[in-house]
This record gives structure tokens, sequence and C-alpha cells, in this order.
């Protein structure tokens, strides 16, 4: 039986592929903040969970089914783009060809350009029962900053299942991941501070997402970078499920209108990308504390158009209307240095 290793949220307007499986969903959000904390209700969105046994079972299932498809084991140890086609060898000997490869795999830290930069965000969640009714089971916390912000961005998630249990998670935006033992005190802290009740940990998670503007192919040849290796982790705040479905879709309706993938637009949008890079620049530098950052973001528009925003979906006028809330010097600043090239770090 697969292992819950890792679970996935996001927000979407309507039904998803993925709905069969949604573990949980919320139609208000809640972000807390220095001197600011509001609940909103996030109409037309829906915000999911999905659960990483669920996901693994139902995809399983469907490739199951699907005589189009065969599953072969192995650790790839070299792809390559031929003439017509492409190639993947296995450390088993096993060589496969096709028209194209899709290749999701993500080797390591990329080498940066002057004007690019890279941060990780990285998070451990624990799925905790409390003795006595405590949580909201109609509201999810999107983002918590009441923790320590030592020399990084840090927050709190808490996804609620019932009154009695939720997924608790501690997120940081930093160069360096920390001791073991630091996200667990973190988690004991924020649950002891902000919770108070005694609790037992039924589960645990632990993931690091790469946070960075550089340009990641979008293809090599046949070879079509998908995920993150292909660009679809964004790069201010490392979300990636609902980028990723996006690109595939495209994929999927180039392969079936044109018979080649290649035709699809997958890459974001230059706007959108000089904004990521933006406030990266001022996460990475911290020339503005993030959890300001976030906060004046939420406090000062409406959270629907926020994530909005934030999946690459608003309209220029939009854009001008959420981010000129930030301080316009700090930004400018950043925007300047990013625009001409300069690391700045």
């Amino acid at each position: 039986m697969p292992q819950n290793d890792r679970t996935w949220c996001f927000w979407e307007k309507d039904a998803g592929f993925f709905d069969a499986i949604v573990y949980r969903q919320w139609d208000q959000l809640a972000v807390h903040g220095p001197g600011y904390s509001a609940v909103q209700p996030i109409a037309p969105y829906s915000y999911k969970m999905i659960r990483g046994d669920d996901f693994y079972q139902y995809c399983a299932k469907a490739i199951r089914q699907s005589p189009q498809v065969d599953c072969h084991w192995g650790e790839v140890v070299r792809q390559e783009s031929l003439p017509d086609g492409a190639a993947l060898f296995l450390d088993n000997g096993q060589i496969f060809q096709g028209r194209y490869l899709f290749n999701s795999i993500l080797t390591g830290m990329p080498v940066l350009a002057t004007n690019e930069l890279y941060l990780l965000q990285h998070f451990k969640g624990q799925v905790i029962e409390t003795a006595a009714p405590v949580f909201d089971p109609e509201t999810a916390t999107l983002m918590d900053f009441r923790v320590p912000q030592p020399d990084f961005t840090a927050f709190v998630y808490v996804m609620p299942f019932s009154a009695t249990k939720a997924l608790v998670e501690y997120t940081v935006f930093s160069e360096q991941l920390l001791q073991p033992a630091d996200y667990v005190e973190a988690l004991q802290r924020y649950i002891q501070q902000n919770i108070g009740q005694p609790y037992i940990v039924k589960e645990e998670e632990f993931g690091v997402i790469p946070m960075t503007n550089h340009r990641f192919p979008e293809r090599e040849g046949n070879i079509i970078y998908i995920g993150s290796a292909g660009g679809q982790t964004k790069a201010s705040s490392g979300y990636t499920f609902q980028f990723i479905q996006k690109q595939c879709d495209a994929l999927l309706a180039a392969l079936l209108a044109h018979g080649d993938p290649l035709a699809a637009k997958t890459s974001t949008p230059a706007r959108f990308r000089f904004y990521d890079s933006v406030l990266l620049r001022v996460l990475a530098r911290r020339s503005f504390p993030g959890q300001l950052l976030f906060t004046q973001l939420f406090q000062h528009n409406q959270l629907r158009d926020v994530l909005q925003f934030l999946d690459n979906e608003t309209s220029i006028f939009q854009d001008l209307r959420i981010i000129t809330v930030l301080p316009k010097r700090i930004f400018l600043k950043a925007a300047w240095e990013q625009a001409f090239c300069r690391s700045g770090l």
C-alpha cells in the first residue's frame, strides 16, 4: 500500500481532472500576518487538497486500464535526441525509442546567469489530532506568519480535515535547509501557541521545491521537458501542481490538433516571469521582509484577485492594482537591477 509521503494543495475555479480524489476542499481562506488577520471567501475558486497515496493509486489504476501505456522500471542513465525521435537508456540495459521523449527529471541546481536567483522552499508537515475540537473545518489557513522570522521567510499553513484533525505545515524560503530538529521545534511551538491543545502526530511529510527564475529549456531536439524540469514551478511562490496540469493540457491539445506537441505554447508570459524575478530578488536579498510582502498583498487586495495573479491569469491593469500596494522604492530598485542583469546578491 503506497504511503502518504506528500500532499498537494491548489485552487481551482471549476471541476478538475482530479476531483474524484480531492480529499478536502475549502471555500474560504485565512491569512495572518503582522497587524493583519482575516478570513475571506475565494469564490469562484475552491482550495483543494489531494493526498499522495490517493494520487498514486488513482494514476496507477488509470495506467493499468490503458492499452496505450506500458510501464517499465529502472534508473535513467542517459537521454538522447535523435534526428527522427529520441532514446531513453536505463541502467538495466533497456533502451526505448520514440518520436518524442517527455522528461520530468530535475537534476540538481542549474548554472545561473547573472540575473538569475535560486532559493529553496522547504517544509515539514504533521497531520495532528487533538482530543478537543479546535479547528474550523470550513476554513483553511493559507499563510500564518506568526512564527519567528530570523534571516529567512517562514510561515505555517493549516488544512483542517475536521474539528479535531488537521495538516499543519511549517514552510521556509531560504538558501539552505534547516536541521531536521528545527522543523519539529517550529511546529511544536506553533501548535502550542496557536492551537493550545494536547495532540498526537498521525502522519509526517517533508519536501523541497526550488524557487528560481532560471530559464529551464522547454525542449532539446525531440526531448520535451515537463514539470519543474520544464520551468513549471512559479519562481516567487513555488506553486507547481496546477501549472503542470496546464502544461500537460497544452501539450496534449497540440498533439491531437497538429500531431506535434512542440506546437504547444507552454512558457510563462514574459511579464509574469519579470514579476516573479523581482519578487524573488526581494525575498532573496531580504530587502523587504517576506512576511510583510505577502501580508500587504493579501491585506490590500481581495484574496481571490491575488490567487488569480499567482495563477498568471490577471490582466496588466489588475497586475498594477495588485502590486502597487508594495513599497515602490524597494520594488522599483529590484526591478531596475533585474532588468539590467545585475546580480546584486
